[in-house]
């Protein structure tokens, strides 16, 4: 199973490397866009969860590594603005 990075910069300015053991981020999120911040966490709790499902068919067992990925993004989207937007900067495979 192709795993990727993406690379984002919250709208503090802070850059984050996130996992997703599945490509499925890049059917929800594109480079060089900008996402309302709540709009960019329901996509990636999506696209997240359908990668660690995508591994639970493929292994047996869910990704602890998507959840963990998507807990450290819904944790870091509270302390930013809610009207900020994210930015997504690059993919990674």
């Amino acid at each position: 199973m192709p795993e990727m990075h993406f690379h984002i910069r919250w709208p503090d300015g802070r850059r984050e490397a996130c996992y997703s053991p599945s490509l499925v981020v890049k059917d929800f999120l594109a480079v060089g866009e900008s996402y309302a911040l709540d709009d960019f966490v329901e996509k990636t709790r999506t696209a997240l969860t359908i990668a660690s499902e995508r591994v639970r068919e493929k292994y047996g067992f869910a990704c602890a590594s998507a959840m963990a990925q998507l807990a450290r993004i819904e944790t870091a989207a509270k302390r930013q603005d809610p009207g900020g937007l994210v930015t997504v900067e690059t993919f990674e495979s």
